[in-house]
């Protein structure tokens, strides 16, 4: 099962960095904006984390709250978290379940060898769970100014 756009997401649960638990269906009245990410401590996941965090307050006066999401473990997220100083948690995904849920798992060539990763991609969520809008194969420059203008235009 995937998700479609204009469709209520299924709820899920998730492990994050400072020892919370995230509930799809508790963030019920916010927006939300969930970002996949290949890996911690990678240049172009630290300057979107980044650019997420110099943002952060303006999406928080979007109602909005953000969450990063890799396969990388929780005590890895952390230690990105505290080095990068991001206001916000990061999702632990290491059973590819939320990767899958998004069908952000594609096939990735480095070096010749081919492999399974994450494609940087971001989705936005309404205050009732509803898929509104989604960005695949992201290039990171400008990418989240262009998030942050959609969560305010969605009310």
């Amino acid at each position: 099962m995937s998700i479609k756009l204009d469709s209520t997401l299924p709820d899920f649960t998730a492990q994050a960095t400072s020892g919370k638990s995230v509930t799809l269906s508790e963030l019920a009245g916010n927006k939300v904006v969930i970002y996949f990410y290949p890996k911690d401590h990678t240049p172009g996941c630290t300057t979107e984390g980044q650019d997420f965090r110099d943002m952060h307050e303006q999406f928080l006066a979007a109602d909005t709250l953000v969450f990063g999401v890799s396969r990388d473990s929780l005590r890895t997220h952390e230690n990105f978290r505290a080095k990068q100083s991001f206001p916000f948690d990061l999702i632990s995904d290491a059973d590819e379940s939320l990767c899958r849920l998004f069908d952000v798992i594609r096939q990735k060539q480095l070096y010749g060898k081919q492999y399974e990763g994450i494609e940087r991609s971001t989705f936005l969520i309404d205050r009732e769970g509803v898929l509104r809008r989604e960005w695949r194969k992201v290039k990171v420059p400008g990418h989240v100014a262009e998030v942050l203008e959609a969560a305010r235009q969605l009310g």
